[in-house]
């Protein structure tokens, strides 16, 4: 991919990520693939989807394939 994870910048809250659980996504736009990272940890560990992958992810959880 060539972007390692301190070069990623754009993340943003996914709009799907709130309430009290904690449990909060961000993804960074304008990237040839898709950094997602968790919300509360920003130092930590990034996944990097490609963009077919992301969205049968996405496909996924929403179907119910994959609890989120």
């Amino acid at each position: 991919m060539g972007t390692t994870e301190r070069s990623i910048t754009g993340w943003y809250k996914s709009s799907y990520s709130g309430g009290d659980q904690g449990e909060c996504l961000e993804v960074a736009r304008n990237h040839p693939d898709v950094p997602v990272r968790d919300s509360k940890t920003t130092p930590g560990p990034t996944l990097v989807f490609s963009t077919h992958g992301w969205t049968a992810f996405v496909t996924a959880v929403k179907e119910g394939h994959i609890e989120a």
